[in-house]
């Protein structure tokens, strides 16, 4: 298998990662008034800044989630969602990058929503 390389390497993760979320019973509820035409490109350019170091990302992440009643089971879920999507389409150092950058992501959320 390949490695994460290009935009459109994203776009693909992205966006069978998000058709996993948004199919789940426990993490669906938590998307239903997202607009996914404008909320999958905006992961999308989230994960090639973090990857790729594309330029211009500016909002802060873990402040997007603080509103949100997320749970420790809601993470578990999400991570394993994206660990199996990664870990089906890419191998190689960013791909595992992708994997825990996500796991330090939720952890941190998680932390700040659990106080």
């Amino acid at each position: 298998m390949r490695d994460i390389q290009t935009r459109a390497d994203i776009e693909e993760f992205i966006t069978l990662f998000y058709g996993k979320v948004a199919k789940d019973s426990d993490l669906s509820p938590f998307f239903v008034n997202i607009e996914w035409e404008k909320h999958l490109p905006q992961m999308i350019h989230f994960w090639c800044f973090a990857l790729l170091d594309e330029p211009g990302y500016t909002t802060n992440v873990v402040e997007k989630h603080l509103h949100m009643p997320l749970k420790a089971a809601n993470f578990s879920t999400w991570l394993a969602y994206f660990n199996e999507t990664i870990d089906t389409l890419f191998s190689g150092e960013k791909a595992e990058a992708s994997k825990q950058r996500a796991a330090v992501i939720g952890w941190t959320i998680q932390s700040k929503v659990e106080k």
